[in-house]
């Protein structure tokens, strides 16, 4: 069932979904805000505590076909791993935490409180569509946030919060054969940019919290219309990582204060903030990271192994509820190569724990 993004359609996987939620007796509602993009909440039981289970159900494009050594939108298992289009990221978490919701049922469900598990979309977009709008929209609101990735059944229990912020610098057009005529915003962002490596880099490099580390990286320069004329106009856009004890808003203030220091004039540059989600950090002692652990050990024989997330997962949007978020599913590394594939014994293993 083809879910990948672009165009992003979860619409015939998650009515799949749905039908096997149902027939298991969940309380099943496929929501959506958003064109194409369902997403599914089925739950049992009811009231306080609220564990929710996720994983999402879109992935990224197939990329260049020739490189796959398999249909990508087929499950074809060889050598002990399941081989296809977001097998490890993240439709191998889909069909534990599918065959974990009919087992739970089977067992009659929750003896206290409610179980909700969430198959959503619009996550590889890193959109609001998914499990954002279902927080936002308080058709969840967990307890402890259980998020199926990749993490080879490590635990992720800490993770950075991603920000993107946009810089745009102006001047004026003329002739490249007489640049002083001009006001070039090219070079104008260059020494703005200068400023940020030289100032912001080295500030960071010292902030960290246990394996994670405060980042900046320069991801998009774009200025000028020809070669021949002096632009007028750059825009460039940075990411930013921050660590769980740094704050949005303190980070833009960060980047706007060593942006003034430049010396450029007010009115030739603007500072402003695409995106940013905070980051977050369970306690390790906390009850669902308390149940992970013990039940990692009782499984294997082997204390759980934790681990450091590179990137960034839905999980954020719940970073400011002041919940327990845990990463954990199997497979590892992102997925979104050609020939991804997912261990059969990882997912036997991740949905025995």
């Amino acid at each position: 069932r083809p879910s990948a993004y672009p165009p992003g359609d979860t619409r015939e996987i998650c009515g799949w979904l749905a039908d096997r939620l149902k027939a298991a007796g969940y309380t099943v509602d496929v929501l959506s805000r958003a064109d194409n993009v369902d997403n599914v909440v089925a739950r049992m039981g009811s009231g306080r505590p609220s564990l929710v289970f996720n994983t999402h159900i879109d992935t990224v494009g197939v990329g260049h076909r020739a490189e796959w050594l398999t249909e990508p939108f087929q499950a074809t298992e060889k050598d002990g791993l399941i081989f296809g289009l977001g097998a490890a990221n993240c439709k191998g978490s889909t069909a534990v935490h599918l065959w974990l919701a009919e087992e739970i049922a089977r067992r009659g469900g929750p003896s206290n409180g409610e179980i909700v598990f969430t198959f959503v979309g619009d996550e590889e977009n890193l959109g609001p569509n998914g499990m954002a709008f279902l927080g936002e929209a308080d058709h969840v609101d967990p307890d402890m946030l259980i998020l199926g990735a990749p993490t080879g059944n490590a635990l992720i229990i800490a993770e950075r919060g991603p920000m993107w912020v946009r810089i745009t610098t102006s001047g004026a057009s003329a002739h490249a054969g007489a640049p002083d005529a001009g006001d070039n915003a090219v070079e104008r962002m260059i020494r703005l940019a200068t400023r940020l490596i030289e100032n912001l880099k080295p500030r960071l490099a010292g902030r960290r919290d246990g394996e994670m580390i405060s980042t900046m990286s320069l991801g998009q320069f774009h200025g000028g219309n020809n070669t021949n004329v002096v632009p007028s106009d750059c825009w460039m856009e940075v990411d930013r990582r921050l660590i769980p004890s740094e704050s949005i808003d303190g980070a833009v203030a960060e980047i706007d204060e060593i942006l003034v220091a430049a010396g450029e004039p007010a009115d030739s540059w603007k500072l402003e903030l695409l995106t940013g989600t905070p980051g977050f950090k369970a306690a390790p002692d906390g009850p669902a990271v308390t149940a992970f652990c013990e039940a990692i050990e009782a499984r294997t024989g082997r204390a759980a192994r934790f681990a450091n997330a590179v990137g960034a997962s839905d999980g954020r949007h719940f970073a400011e509820r002041g919940i327990e978020i845990i990463n954990f599913g199997p497979g590892g590394g992102a997925g979104h190569a050609a020939n991804e594939s997912v261990p059969v014994d990882d997912m036997v293993e991740s949905a025995l724990i």
